[in-house]
């Protein structure tokens, strides 16, 4: 039994309806500083390159320093062949984050303060989807670890920052299997976190990803005296590297019939980047004031699970990441 029904998502109407956002209604961006996580490859590196070619200083938050660098080198190429009136020096710059470890990503955080420059726009990004049980440096379950707790770390040390920015955005990408929750996790289960054998890689990634939400919607409220909007995307089936651990969980076979979909079905990282900068660049979010509203591809506003939705949930999840953080 799951949380909610997924035609509730109703995800497989956006194939359908037309897109609420393009690359060409991204506003000039000059001036703006942007952090994206996980900004070297799939949706992170889409989102780099469009804030870039629109005149946003981006600081691609990632572990690898040659990775990131090696991204730059690309995204330079791609702006330059794709953006004829972007800025001809994008402003890129690598910021080392390493979510699976709290003191690094607070570390980052630090050395982002220390430049002190405005932040506008963070979309927290990067995640890992469906991987074999593992224990975080701090030794929490890995998924739960670098989906939520790397980013709520990063996420609460700018937030002054954020605040002295403002308007500004912050943008979780979260997914629509959060809801792939059997019913005895009630949501989440703070006890059981580290229990390898009562839950299923997908069961934690799930759960991860219901952390996610459950986080942007106790910021929101958080900000809601702020000119800061905090806001959830499930940016839907891209063709991403988000599955590569795919093969060792559900072998070849699922692994093979998961690359099919992706190729038949699945968005360009392009294309799934777009609900994400809807809601880190589109001037409809301050107007309309939305905050801790949740966003299906291409930028369509739904309602999440009940879970999703658990004040008291949310809350929860707030004192015990604070707790964990204190701990570790």
């Amino acid at each position: 039994m799951f949380t909610n029904s997924w035609s509730q998502l109703a995800w497989w109407k956006t194939y359908f309806t037309p897109n609420r956002y393009s690359h060409d209604q991204i506003p000039d961006l000059t001036g703006k500083i942007a952090i994206v996580t996980g900004a070297n490859t799939g949706l992170g590196y889409a989102t780099t390159v469009a804030l870039a070619a629109c005149g946003a200083r981006v600081f691609l938050a990632c572990r690898s320093k040659q990775r990131a660098e090696d991204a730059i080198e690309r995204a330079r190429a791609e702006i330059k062949a794709k953006y004829p009136n972007a800025p001809k020096t994008p402003q890129l710059d690598f910021l080392e984050l390493d979510l699976n470890d709290m003191n690094k990503a607070h570390q980052a955080a630090k050395e982002f303060l220390g430049k002190e420059l405005p932040l506008h726009i963070l979309v927290n990004n990067s995640g890992i989807m469906n991987t074999p049980f593992g224990l975080s440096a701090d030794g929490i379950e890995s998924q739960f670890a670098v989906n939520h707790m790397g980013h709520f770390v990063f996420t609460t040390a700018l937030l002054d920052r954020i605040k002295e920015s403002q308007p500004s955005r912050i943008v979780n990408l979260s997914a629509m299997g959060h809801e792939l929750l059997p019913s005895k996790m009630n949501g989440i289960d703070f006890d059981t976190l580290n229990d390898e054998a009562g839950y299923s890689s997908l069961n934690r990634y799930s759960r991860s990803k219901l952390a996610n939400i459950l986080f942007a919607k106790a910021l929101a409220r958080r900000l809601a005296r702020e000119r800061v909007y905090a806001n959830i995307a499930h940016p839907g089936l891209v063709a991403t590297e988000i599955g590569r651990s795919s093969k060792d969980m559900m072998g070849t076979v699922g692994d093979k019939a998961g690359q099919i979909l992706n190729a038949v079905m699945g968005y360009s990282a392009e294309e799934g980047a777009l609900t994400q900068l809807y809601l880190a660049t589109s001037p409809e979010i301050e107007n309309r004031d939305v905050r801790g509203r949740y966003f299906i591809p291409i930028a369509n506003e739904i309602q999440p699970s009940m879970y999703a939705r658990d004040e008291e949930l949310q809350e929860r999840l707030w004192t015990f990441s604070e707790n964990l953080v204190r701990e570790k």
